[in-house]
């Protein structure tokens, strides 16, 4: 027996009417206090303020070796913000949801986000270059612009962008609530986790927590090119089967002609044989009109036998009707037994 559960992953006869988040007044204020509090950071780090110096307490610390017991789970939770296995994930989530509501936007939307988390935080790792803990030369020293590529954390970004991006796409008030939630809750885990291991420092993880959100926010202004994507590539489909509609759908034998070309060939060969044959007529028949004439050989055969019978009916009518070669008619048998 069918239950609501599972009647809810069948696919909708017709594409629901989804409500496309715009940038909101609200909206606005977040991404400019997300924006400033970014740029914050950044110059905490370049001018090696007090946010350096708890870099280094926190790494001088060492949590991996406070709390050893926590190591083997934490190496497997920190997976989550590894950007191949998020992005299969949440990737295969959306293809169903792109599936089920005749929609391209969620899978599109997930490429947006992704293509913009890879120039931005990928642009600002390489630009300031800073080197991890584990990497570090200088105690007290912020390690800009020395060949490093961890600020801000890309695990912590990631992270924030694809599990943010299923509470961006919810299509009720209380499930976006319940899947922001849980994006947030992932995404601070997966920060304070590689404190714990060492990989970045706590501003790695700071910045890379500002760096998602500033993407997850700016998503409404790439609504229209979204659209105008999703619009291209099923007209794009819809030509590419009417196209394939035309072509015959009967299996064809490696190199042979194609059924519909086999019949035209066929009907027309057919037509050319028959109108090359001539008919086929008995002697001394008679064929209305002249397209059904019989031919010489056959018409002279006729007139052949329909004499040999005149002359066994009328010998003597027949001899004298018959003409010499020179023209003239010979002498019948009786005047010349006669002596006439």
């Amino acid at each position: 027996m069918r239950t609501d559960i599972f009647a809810r992953l069948d696919r909708e006869p017709e594409p629901p009417k989804i409500e496309i988040p715009r940038m909101s007044r609200t909206r606005l204020a977040l991404f400019g206090g997300t924006a400033v509090f970014y740029v914050a950071i950044v110059v905490a780090v370049l001018a090696s303020t007090w946010l350096v110096l708890i870099d280094w307490k926190v790494m001088l610390f060492r949590p991996y070796q406070q709390w050893p017991q926590l190591h083997a789970f934490l190496d497997y939770f920190v997976v989550l913000g590894q950007r191949g296995p998020t992005a299969v994930m949440v990737a295969a989530w959306l293809g169903w949801r792109s599936w089920r509501q005749h929609t391209l936007r969620p899978l599109l939307a997930l490429g947006v986000a992704l293509l913009l988390l890879n120039v931005t935080v990928g642009s600002v790792k390489i630009g300031l270059g800073r080197l991890g803990p584990h990497y570090a030369t200088q105690i007290g020293s912020s390690e800009m612009f020395a060949g490093g590529d961890i600020f801000p954390s890309g695990h912590t970004a990631n992270a924030v962008v694809t599990w943010g991006i299923l509470a961006y796409l919810a299509t009720t008030p209380t499930t976006r609530r319940y899947l922001s939630a849980l994006s947030a809750t992932v995404s601070l885990g997966v920060g304070l986790t590689t404190v714990y291991i060492g990989t970045h420092w706590l501003s790695d993880v700071l910045l890379g927590w500002a760096a998602g959100l500033l993407i997850l926010l700016a998503l409404p202004w790439c609504e229209p090119l979204i659209g105008r994507a999703e619009a291209w590539i099923l007209g794009q489909r819809d030509r590419w089967l009417a196209r394939r509609a035309l072509v015959p759908s009967l299996p064809v034998a490696a190199g042979g002609p194609r059924p519909a070309v086999a019949a035209q060939r066929t009907a027309a060969g057919q037509g050319g044989e028959d109108q090359r044959r001539e008919p086929v007529v008995s002697l001394g028949a008679t064929l209305p009109g002249p397209a059904a004439a019989p031919s010489a050989t056959a018409a002279s055969s006729g007139t052949a036998t329909a004499r040999r019978a005149q002359a066994r009916t009328h010998p003597v009518r027949s001899e004298r009707a018959s003409v010499t070669p020179s023209g003239s008619h010979r002498p019948s048998a009786s005047r010349t037994m006669s002596g006439g």
